[in-house]
């Protein structure tokens, strides 16, 4: 499949089969996201992988949408933002939620990839996710990546024609 094929073709599902997902799929997805490039390859995020049930309802209590439950496996990704590359030249931006966000996508890409669907999470209680994990100081979730066999087809995507996204030499 082209690469773009598979763009078009990731949606967020929000409807998850009760099937387990295979161990040799979650590697594959886990190992995509180990392989995103990151600021000077600093690698300042974590991947917690939950599939038990208490825990799932716990994270389910974070985010209380019912297909997170029904998820088999939820990713919990996380950062490290004391690990994370910073622009200290300038301004001092820290880039750990960014190399998260590039590892969050093509995790999605390859769940969708392997037939798996997926539904990046934001809206969530973080302090709860916290307690949940037992995450220590210092370490932050930023993201939760239900993970299961589709029992939807996912909404249509709709996006904004390029004429309004691209702009060519300056603003």
């Amino acid at each position: 499949m082209k690469f773009i094929e598979l763009a078009e073709k990731r949606c967020s599902i929000r409807g998850y089969k009760p099937d387990p997902v295979p161990e040799e799929l979650l590697n594959e997805i886990l190992q995509v996201g180990n392989l995103a490039p990151t600021a000077k390859n600093l690698q300042p995020f974590h991947f917690i992988v939950v599939r038990d049930s208490g825990k799932l309802d716990e994270l389910a209590a974070a985010y209380p949408a019912p297909f997170l439950r029904e998820a088999p496996v939820v990713v919990v990704i996380c950062v490290e933002p004391s690990k994370g590359w910073t622009r200290d030249r300038y301004d001092g931006k820290n880039y750990c939620e960014i190399d998260a966000a590039i590892a969050i996508d093509h995790m999605t890409l390859a769940a969708t990839d392997l037939g798996l669907g997926s539904c990046w999470i934001a809206a969530f209680d973080p302090a709860k996710v916290t307690e949940a994990m037992g995450l220590p100081e210092g370490i932050e979730p930023i993201a939760l990546l239900p993970l299961g066999y589709p029992n939807e087809a996912g909404r249509e995507k709709t996006r904004k024609p390029l004429e309004e996204l691209v702009r060519y030499e300056q603003w």
